[in-house]
């Protein structure tokens, strides 16, 4: 049984390090979100099949979902529900932004079943928002989040970055504080990343291309960027002070009160099937995977045609190791690791047979941990779990 992703491309204004695809709808031609709804309920009919027992979980994200006037959130909502039908105990997340959301659209959320939000907040400071161009402020921050606990929401993730420009310890410190005054049952953690082709990479990464031989160099203006070593106290300090409040560091950046764990996204690191519905949404079904086209009119228009909406790169049918490769490489950011019967299971061979090469390697160093039936990243390495992970490519 896949999970379900649906893909809303829409934003007030794109954030200055968001490299993800959306339109921001202060740029955008009028009736685009229409031409949207029309090729997503197109594409919900075709894909009903792909999950004749229904779906595990949802996940409306984006962009920004609740950018949608209320006619058009109930008009997505209705068709999720009409063509993915769901039992009332599968989990069903929306993210959103705060000043996008209204008492009304809370309630109409609610209504339709929606039982976890993920609230767009990366600073308690308004200095720090601009700087990244984010368009809320934090007193529309709050009002969003007791907004949704008035709505009855009991399950509320935060959303947090560190490494933000002109960032020190005391302004991190300060949103993790007010964060955790919320008593959300899940939090997530994410460090900058600075993305080819966004407005912060343009301000903070300079390529030169030498004339001489024609080779390139990238330089990073670090001047307003806290650096690796203050990156990693901010990462260490709340890993620290979370775990002090009772949260479980389940992943590498997601925190969670036991039994609020995000089940969507713990499908995706532990290798299941999942759905993903709406321009530039990914699927990945029986070790195919494929993509759809980034752009609303010629998404819409392919399906009205009958056709399929895949980008120019098609389907792709995963090799067995590129599976295996991205088993480990998934499943070694969670706490819990990967399972080693569940490996063999799948693959038909022994995970510690197939990366021999890698786990001796690192074996005197202490980085994985066999025990239990499962193999871990050790906890103190997961800051750095990236470079690691790489070796299993």
């Amino acid at each position: 049984m896949p999970s379900l992703y649906v893909h809303v491309p829409f934003c007030i204004q794109k954030c200055d390090y968001c490299a993800f695809y959306s339109h921001s709808l202060m740029e955008s031609p009028k009736g685009l979100i229409s031409v949207y709804l029309e090729g997503l309920e197109i594409e919900m009919v075709k894909r009903q099949k792909d999950a004749p027992q229904g779906v595990s979980s949802l996940f409306i994200g984006g962009g920004t979902p609740t950018v949608l006037t209320e006619t058009d959130l109930e008009r997505l909502l209705a068709m999720i529900q009409r063509y993915f039908p769901m039992d009332l105990g599968v989990e069903k997340t929306m993210e959103g932004n705060p000043g996008t959301l209204t008492d009304e659209k809370i309630q109409l959320i609610r209504s339709f079943g929606i039982n976890r939000f993920s609230l767009g907040i990366q600073s308690f400071s308004d200095q720090l928002l601009s700087a990244v161009g984010r368009v809320h402020t934090v007193k529309q921050a709050r009002e969003a989040i007791r907004g949704l606990r008035k709505a009855g929401f009991k399950n509320l993730n935060l959303d947090l970055m560190f490494g933000l420009p002109a960032q020190d310890m005391r302004i991190w410190q300060a949103s993790i504080e007010e964060a955790l005054s919320y008593s959300p049952e899940h939090l997530s953690l994410y460090g900058l990343m600075l993305e080819e082709g966004t407005p912060l990479y343009e301000q903070y990464v300079t390529t030169t291309t030498l004339a001489f031989n024609k080779s390139s160099s990238v330089i990073l203006q670090v001047d307003q960027l806290p650096d690796e070593d203050l990156q990693t106290e901010m990462y260490e300090w709340a890993v620290k002070r979370l775990r002090h409040e009772g949260y479980r560091q389940y992943e590498t950046s997601n925190f969670a009160r036991p039994g609020y764990e995000c089940q969507h996204n713990l499908g995706y690191w532990r290798g299941a099937d999942y759905l993903g519905i709406g321009p530039g949404g990914v699927s990945c079904l029986n070790r195919v995977r494929w993509k759809n086209i980034e752009e609303v009119h010629a998404y819409k228009n392919l399906l009205f045609k009958g056709q399929s909406p895949l980008d120019k790169s098609g389907q792709e049918v995963l090799s067995l190791r590129v599976c295996m490769a991205e088993r480990m490489i998934l499943g070694l950011r969670l706490e819990e690791g990967v399972q080693l019967k569940a490996f063999e299971n799948d693959f038909g061979a022994d995970l510690r047979d197939i990366y021999r090469d890698v786990l001796e390697r690192y074996h005197n160093r202490d980085i994985f941990i066999i025990q239990g039936g499962y193999i871990c990243l050790n906890p103190k390495y997961s800051f750095v779990a990236n470079s690691i992970l790489q070796e299993f490519v």
